[in-house]
């Protein structure tokens, strides 16, 4: 069976943290506030691939009350939600996710994004595709107050998974 599921996030930006996307540190003069590293583009995913299997949303999984994971790499959310799928006999077949900010340019590191994305989901990077586009300056992400991102992910499902 295939089945796809869509994902998105929004975080504010703030000084003093570092900009994480794709789980690759990009240099910027803000980065994003949240309870985990707040790398929008792997929450997004996650919400993606959680969507697909129907299996509620990040924040049941990762709830922002949960102490024992604040300050949690993005990338090890998408690890867990990879067991997830592998419990289930899930094979992920795409990821597509945009990003959704003003700054920076983050082309120079799209390839490092997909590759750090597929090791984390279990996949081959060439089922994961990484691109960016501007707010045309309107509203809160268009005036640099913030970044989101939204993701589809598709996948099949191989066995019964019980």
């Amino acid at each position: 069976m295939i089945r796809s599921g869509i994902g998105y996030d929004i975080h504010r930006l703030a000084e003093g943290r570092k900009l994480i996307l794709g789980g690759v540190e990009i240099p910027h003069s803000h980065g994003l506030e949240g309870h985990s590293d707040a790398d929008v583009l792997s929450h997004a995913i996650a919400d993606a691939l959680l969507g697909a299997l129907g299996t509620g949303d990040i924040g049941q999984h990762f709830p922002n009350t949960d102490e024992s994971i604040r300050g949690i790499s993005s990338l090890e959310i998408l690890k867990r939600v990879a067991k997830l799928l592998t419990d289930k006999r899930v094979r992920v077949i795409n990821v597509d996710v945009t990003l959704i900010a003003e700054a920076p340019k983050i082309a120079p590191h799209v390839a490092a994004m997909r590759q750090k994305i597929a090791d984390a989901i279990g996949t081959s990077d060439s089922n994961v595709n990484v691109k960016a586009t501007t707010n045309e300056e309107l509203g809160p992400i268009g005036r640099g107050e913030g970044m989101a991102a939204i993701a589809i992910a598709t996948i099949e499902i191989t066995g019964s998974g019980d």
